[in-house]
């Protein structure tokens, strides 16, 4: 009965230690494709910060183009009115312009000639906002 018990002793022991072995060996594999799909998710959030750094950069870039170009507009040759006309806002419109406002002041124009004009200026693919498609369609 002892012969039997060792054997019974040692196949449990085999069975255990196998288990243990494929047991282990199975978590390394396990470990090794996680620690796999991990650097792979640092890659790509790396790379998509990159990217959300560069179109930050680039909507900047444009925000403050587009602001100097309202704050440049009436000095520019394009534009048909006097600078001294033009009465920057902002929002929601860029200038109300009084056209022919400084002729009267200078004593050369005319009260009926004066002019009231609202200019917002768009660069880029600028878009006019909610309010400022109201206000001109309150104007029409």
């Amino acid at each position: 009965m002892s012969i039997w018990m060792a054997m019974l002793i040692g196949a449990v022991i085999g069975v255990v230690l196998t288990t243990l072995i494929l047991s282990h060996s199975r978590n390394g594999r396990i470990k090794a494709e996680y620690e796999r799909y991990i650097a792979e998710l640092e890659l790509e959030h790396q790379h998509a910060l990159a990217q959300a750094q560069k179109r930050s950069v680039n909507t900047s870039r444009a925000v403050l183009k587009g602001k100097m170009a309202e704050q440049l507009a009436p000095i520019m040759p394009q534009c048909e009115y006097l600078p001294s006309d033009a009465k920057f806002l902002g929002d929601p419109v860029d200038y109300v312009v009084f056209d022919g406002y400084t002729d009267l002041r200078d004593g050369e124009g005319r009260a009926e000639d004066i002019e009231i004009v609202l200019i917002d200026i768009k660069s880029g693919g600028a878009r006019l906002t909610k309010g400022q498609v109201a206000i001109a369609q309150a104007i029409q």
